[in-house]
């Protein structure tokens, strides 16, 4: 017969991220995520609000694998930032608040700046696509709006960051 007192459990760590795993990936991480926010509210102060909210998100949020924890960080800034800035597909043609106010923030390295002068829903499906590699189907959920708004959206990127690198280059 098994003697219950003599029996020892065996505990292995919890496969779900804890609220100081998130801490930590925002402390270790906080040039990446906060850029991250930066790219995609085009403003500082958004950036920050982001950054802030992703972290408090993250910690509140549903429990994720330890593993996925690092994507789930990025999701809930990604999250946040479109909550705030709302970005959504606009007419060929048609111009966005940031182009008739000329409020893109003055930055030093030419690729940033070439994204940050995109017009909001271009610029959110390019970081989005391209630099966090999120798929058609991922963006169009998350921004709310068909597939084809993400593929022509991120077409026009790439033309208007093509065409600024190659105005760069012949200076």
């Amino acid at each position: 017969m098994l003697n219950m007192q003599q029996t020892k459990h065996i505990t292995s760590p919890t496969p779900y991220a804890s609220s100081d795993d998130f801490r930590r990936i925002f402390y270790e991480r906080t040039d990446e995520l906060y850029q991250l926010s930066f790219l995609l509210t085009a403003d500082h102060e958004k950036a920050e609000q982001c950054f802030v909210s992703g972290l408090e998100n993250s910690i509140k949020g549903n429990r994720v694998f330890k593993e996925w924890a690092r994507s789930w960080a990025r999701r809930a800034i990604v999250q946040c930032a479109v909550r705030v800035i709302n970005p959504t597909p606009m007419e060929e043609g048609s111009r966005s608040i940031a182009d008739s106010e000329g409020s893109t923030p003055v930055v030093e390295h030419g690729e940033i700046a070439a994204i940050l002068r995109l017009r909001p829903f271009e610029r959110f499906v390019y970081v989005m696509s391209v630099l966090e590699r999120y798929s058609d189907h991922d963006c169009s959920v998350l921004l709310g709006c068909a597939r084809q708004d993400v593929i022509a959206a991120r077409t026009r990127a790439f033309q208007q960051i093509g065409a600024t690198e190659f105005t760069l280059s012949t200076r």
